[in-house]
């Protein structure tokens, strides 16, 4: 298990589009963990949270710096400004580009599906 602490910044709100609101987060000095989608886990105010997390650069909706972005499962709330630490518990697929954001979308329930049955 990888830990990563950072800060949530903004991001452009493509995750909440698509129904997976992240809490995004810059991540410079982790660049040697490889780049795809884990499930993971974040503590907040002393509940854990199964999360869904990817580390890369978004090739499908035109990212460029490497982010981590964690939808935190079950979380209603907002943590922009808080320093949130996110636990990697198992890489689940390497970061890819899709064809359309409906196959990404797809993707991203089944990514969803797979850690919340776990």
């Amino acid at each position: 298990m990888i830990e990563i602490e950072a800060e949530v910044i903004h991001g452009k709100k493509i995750g909440r589009a698509l129904g997976f609101p992240t809490a995004n987060m810059m991540i410079d000095g982790y660049e040697d963990i490889g780049r795809g989608v884990y499930r993971s886990s974040v503590t907040i105010d002393g509940v854990t949270y199964k999360a869904m997390s990817n580390i890369g650069i978004r090739p499908s909706v035109g990212g460029k710096e490497v982010l981590l972005e964690t939808h935190v499962i079950d979380f209603k709330g907002d943590l922009y400004g808080r320093r949130l630490r996110v636990t990697l518990i198992e890489r689940i697929r390497d970061e890819k580009r899709f064809a359309s954001i409906s196959d990404l979308k797809e993707q991203l329930q089944r990514d969803y599906d797979y850690i919340k049955s776990r």
